[in-house]
């Protein structure tokens, strides 16, 4: 479903960025993530797993994110939950709630130029996916793995016909900062090598799970470049049909779900062009949490460009309208994207 968008035209659209407003409370025990602010106005994260720690000040204030926004040259921004609390909302009605509330009062606050995705409980599942709707969020973030579920897991069924049914993009993300990922605990091996670990085992779920070909009209985003399966692909291929696997199929279903660029590299995201298809290409930035990323987004669209040419005479599509498309946005007072 295409839905209009408000405020000035969209042409760099960023779709990997996280918020977490100072108006979320901690749940009914208070351990759910949330912003403490000292007297400095300074703001600490307590998400019950970690020591506080200082956040950017763009993770809750919409004005200091917009002026970012605005230097990095970016015209609008998706933002959704901090993982650690999609992760904590599964477990807790009342602060999926609260997330999702604070998210939609920040896109409002943005007059437009702020498009929000929401999270989901396992318990009233349907009842908030709904409510998400409402508020005019236009998808939800999961995890690699919701609790002890795998994505292709029965029990989570009923939250991708609910997706599927009310034309929510589902943008996937890695869980516990990509701890679950490996088995050695060295602080950056984690979020380096275990998050696109994660990515890639979540891939390997909706693709040959059953997931993307049950649900036909689903709409998958995959953050940092759908993690290391571009490239594992070929030998998961490779070797599932010596083992007698069936894998007529295989690259249609790899080619419904979206990447976004966050993979550092112009030579990478050449590769997520040749794997998933330039279409299918977004771009992402994980702001606030890599403030280089996000001053460098335009100039990783270039250098990506310009690494072979596999995006020439697309650079539009790279920039805004994969996105625009991937998320149903339509341009005010326009009938189609440009």
């Amino acid at each position: 479903m295409r839905q209009t968008i408000s405020g000035p035209p969209v042409s760099v659209l960023d779709v990997h960025a996280h918020h977490l407003g100072t108006d979320v409370v901690g749940g009914s025990q208070g351990d759910g993530p949330h912003i403490i602010l000292d007297e400095t106005g300074r703001g600490r994260l307590i998400d019950g797993q970690m020591a506080p720690r200082e956040v950017p000040i763009s993770m809750w204030s919409v004005p200091e994110r917009l002026r970012e926004m605005d230097a990095a040259g970016i015209s609008h921004q998706v933002i959704s939950p901090v993982p650690a609390a999609m992760e904590h909302a599964w477990r807790n009605v009342a602060y999926a709630r609260s997330v999702n509330d604070s998210i939609a009062s920040a896109c409002r606050e943005a007059g437009g130029r702020l498009i929000g995705l929401g999270c989901l409980p396992a318990a009233q599942t349907r009842d908030e996916a709904a409510r998400c709707v409402g508020l005019g969020l236009k998808g939800v973030e999961m995890g690699t793995r919701m609790a002890a579920f795998e994505l292709d897991a029965p029990d989570l069924a009923p939250v991708w016909e609910t997706c599927e049914h009310l034309g929510l993009v589902v943008f996937v993300h890695p869980t516990m900062g990509g701890r679950g990922a490996v088995r050695r605990d060295e602080g950056w091996l984690a979020a380096g090598l275990g998050m696109v670990t994660d990515t890639a085992l979540a891939a390997y779920a909706l693709a040959f799970g059953g997931v993307l070909a049950s649900h036909p009209q689903l709409r998958v985003l995959l953050a940092h470049g759908g993690g290391t399966f571009g490239w594992v692909y070929p030998r998961m291929r490779a070797i599932a049909a010596v083992g007698g696997v069936d894998v007529a199929g295989w690259e249609t279903l790899i080619r419904r779900m979206y990447v976004d660029t966050l993979v550092f590299d112009a030579e990478q995201i050449r590769l997520l062009a040749c794997r998933f298809g330039p279409d299918r290409l977004v771009l992402g930035s994980d702001c606030p949490y890599l403030p280089l990323e996000t001053a460098m987004l335009l100039s990783r669209a270039e250098d990506a460009s310009a690494a072979g040419g596999v995006l020439a005479g697309s650079t539009h599509d790279l920039l805004a309208g994969n996105g625009q498309r991937l998320f149903g946005l339509v341009p005010k007072d326009h009938d189609a994207i440009a």
